[in-house]
């Protein structure tokens, strides 16, 4: 099942949205993070600036994504976007360890004051633009399902609820005005830095583990092959068979899966056949935008068959 030419100006649109806004974010927030001295401003600045720089070559990727497979691309130019999720994830990752170690080594060096009604004021706006652009994104990519999409709507999400700890976080001193929390105040960026990373990380983590799947053609998680198996499994249990096999990996956003049949008949209907494999596509269809899907017939053959096959290959040469 293959997607148009409306889906993919939605999709660049969609992604087009996001690189102007990381943009934007970017070059404020590094800003901000230069005038304020904050470690968890620049925790954001460096994470929008990867983000933007990251997404540049993913725009003009696109297009590659619906192209049609091929001999000489059997699994089209799917594999391409799942590597470049990885290594958008591994960066990703990167960055935030290396924060993690920096604020670390600050707190252990006495830590630094910074202003925090100005942080705290810089993050709400933060946030209400982040969740206008998360809510936009939304709604683009709610007839589409596309991972790239997806993974910037996920990200999106996680600045507007960062944003807000932040603003939150940063207002403490003056919600506290207690003696000893004052004492804590030269530490409160970093540990603040050090909590958000901690939240953001397993996003990029979990996107590398599923990439790497992806790339070496392992089966996807046992949510989607279970789903899988749900949906096609009542469609073909009537028509009479000893076993069902599925083979199922997933390239980027495409799924291909391949279900072989062991029948306990040797006559197969292949007008019922075909029936079964449109009812099947039809049913995934429900949910999955862009998936393969064959269904095939498993041809077993025992010890018997073998020796007559060679005997009758003997024969004729």
């Amino acid at each position: 099942m293959h997607v148009g030419k409306k889906t993919l100006k939605r999709e660049k649109s969609a992604m087009s949205l996001s690189l102007y806004g990381s943009l934007v974010f970017a070059i404020v927030e590094i800003g901000m993070a230069v005038f304020s001295g904050s470690q968890a401003v620049l925790l954001d600045a460096v994470y929008d600036s990867v983000e933007f720089f990251m997404m540049l070559p993913s725009i003009f990727l696109i297009p590659l994504l619906y192209r049609p497979s091929s001999e000489q691309h059997p699994f089209g130019y799917t594999q391409i976007e799942t590597g470049f999720v990885v290594v958008k994830g591994a960066i990703m990752a990167a960055v935030t360890f290396g924060l993690i170690f920096n604020n670390i080594h600050l707190l252990l060096h006495g830590g630094h004051k910074v202003s925090f009604h100005t942080i705290s004021a810089f993050e709400l706006f933060a946030c209400l633009l982040s969740l206008t652009v998360a809510i936009c994104l939304y709604f683009k990519n709610k007839h589409m399902s596309s991972p790239l999409v997806n993974i910037e709507l996920q990200t999106w999400k996680i600045d507007c609820v960062v944003s807000l700890g932040m603003a939150v976080a940063f207002l403490l001193p003056i919600i506290v005005p207690f003696a000893w929390f004052q004492r804590l105040t030269p530490y409160l960026d970093q540990i603040i830095t050090i909590i958000l990373s901690a939240f953001m990380l397993p996003t990029p983590i979990k996107t590398v583990i599923t990439g790497l799947r992806d790339l070496m053609l392992w089966p996807p998680e046992a949510e989607t092959v279970d789903d899988i198996k749900a949906t096609v499994e009542p469609i073909i249990g009537g028509y009479g068979h000893k076993n069902l096999y599925y083979d199922i990996v997933r390239t980027g956003r495409r799924l291909w899966i391949s279900v072989y049949i062991t029948f306990d008949k040797d006559i197969i209907s292949l007008s019922k056949f075909q029936i079964l494999q449109t009812k099947c596509i039809a049913a995934l269809a429900e949910k999955y935008q862009d998936f393969y899907f064959e269904l095939l017939p498993d041809i077993q053959l025992d010890s018997m068959d073998e020796e007559k096959i060679k005997a009758q290959t003997e024969e004729n040469t």
